[in-house]
């Protein structure tokens, strides 16, 4: 596999704020939970899970913005300054360890799709899920339906990631 091929590139509307992926990401998960429904204006958001030291910013600089969460810990959402695009969040639970890059900003959003689906509980009618993916009804609660991948989700986001080396 070559180096390239382990590369995302992403950014904001504007071009502003461009940034790289250095590794595949932990994961990649479609929350369903009602906080992201609203911060969204969409029926869930889709996040690929990744340590901050595998994201390099190569261009421009983020706004981070404060805003409250459903574990009442509070989020960061990394902002570009002028068109507004949120391009990735910090969760409390993992710190400035683990970032939230939203996968609509890559490039080539295709590359990842969803490994798991979590907060299904509260997924809005008409949303459906690819086969062989995680759904999960909150981040306690799931239900299997494919490969182990990210049976790890729920200690990610309170414990941070475990991964040692960049090709793990």
């Amino acid at each position: 596999m070559s180096i390239e091929s382990t590369l995302f590139d992403g950014g904001c509307t504007c071009r502003f704020v461009r940034y790289r992926m250095t590794t595949k990401p932990l994961f990649v998960h479609c929350c369903h939970c009602r906080w992201c429904q609203r911060e969204t204006g969409a029926s869930f958001a889709l996040n690929a899970l990744i340590e901050a030291d595998r994201v390099q910013l190569l261009q421009g600089e983020v706004e981070i913005i404060n805003t409250p969460s459903n574990s009442g810990k509070g989020q960061k959402i990394s902002r570009c300054p002028q068109c507004r695009i949120a391009v990735w969040s910090n969760y409390a639970g993992g710190g400035d360890a683990v970032r939230f890059i939203r996968v609509g900003t890559l490039d080539e959003p295709d590359r990842l799709p969803p490994d798991i689906h979590i907060f299904t509980a509260s997924k809005q009618p008409g949303s459906y899920f690819r086969p062989m993916c995680q759904l999960w009804l909150s981040t306690t609660k799931h239900r299997r339906c494919g490969p182990r991948k990210a049976l790890n989700a729920e200690r990610l986001y309170w414990h941070g990631p475990h991964r040692s080396s960049p090709n793990a």
